[in-house]
């Protein structure tokens, strides 16, 4: 992250804006089969975590090109952190990714080997005088998953040693070749400024929404919660280690 861009062509370049995350501590066991080769897990005191992150793509362009019809729209997605030992690069690993765009799930998957998944979503926004809230809506065959959040209007610029840091800034993407190789991609955005989040309700099926093996987290509360207000964003080509 930093103020400055890399002097680079980005592949996607958007704004990343209204990022709740949801954070929950894991056993490692449960996320070591999905480790792309050379990573390591990126955990604080032996835990491993999960984000559920849900937030709005807006003026999408790829390669500077806008696509009518698919500038802006809602993504949530289950992710882990990682690190490369050998670089020192802490990134995240995509679990799934829901879009409501076929077209947005096919590209992504062809070109980073990742786990999109289209379905019916929504996003809703209201301004109060005091407070916004924020609703997302994913519906599937066998469930309607809602997520329900109210934040203060105050905003906050985190330390570089709080949770609410490390959860929401990372600047690498990391995954899986066809061919079972590392492939890695940068992603550049100024440091966010958070809003203090007042309440939650969290209506969601975890094992309809992301298999059977998640769903003890339906008993569990999130370990940490952050909204990040969001900005602009530039995704770089992806490169094979």
């Amino acid at each position: 992250m930093g103020t400055l861009p890399p002097n680079r062509i980005p592949f996607l370049s958007a704004r990343w804006e209204k990022l709740l995350l949801l954070t929950y501590d894991v056993a490692p066991e449960l996320l070591i089969p999905h480790l792309p080769p050379g990573l390591e897990l990126d955990c604080i005191d032996g835990r491993a975590f999960v984000s559920l992150v849900a937030f709005d793509f807006l003026n999408t362009k790829v390669l500077g090109i806008p696509g009518p019809g698919y500038q802006n729209f809602p993504e949530i997605n289950l992710r882990f952190y990682v690190r490369h030992p050998e670089t020192e690069r802490r990134g995240v690993v995509f679990l799934r990714e829901y879009v409501p765009k076929k077209l947005i799930a096919w590209i992504a998957n062809a070109l980073y080997n990742e786990s999109y998944v289209s379905a019916d979503m929504d996003s809703k926004w209201i301004e109060n005088p005091t407070t916004f809230e924020l609703e997302h809506t994913l519906k599937l065959k066998d469930s309607i998953n809602k997520i329900k959040v109210v934040l203060e209007k105050s905003e906050l610029e985190p330390e570089d040693d709080t949770l609410a840091h490390f959860f929401k800034e990372h600047s690498w993407g990391f995954g899986k070749s066809r061919r079972g190789q590392l492939l890695e991609y940068e992603v550049w955005h100024p440091i966010w400024k958070t809003l203090k989040v007042k309440s939650i309700d969290l209506d969601w099926n975890w094992a309809s929404v992301y298999g059977t093996q998640w769903d003890f987290l339906s008993h569990h509360k999130p370990f940490h919660t952050a909204f990040a207000v969001g900005s602009e964003i530039k995704v770089f080509p992806k490169k094979l280690l």
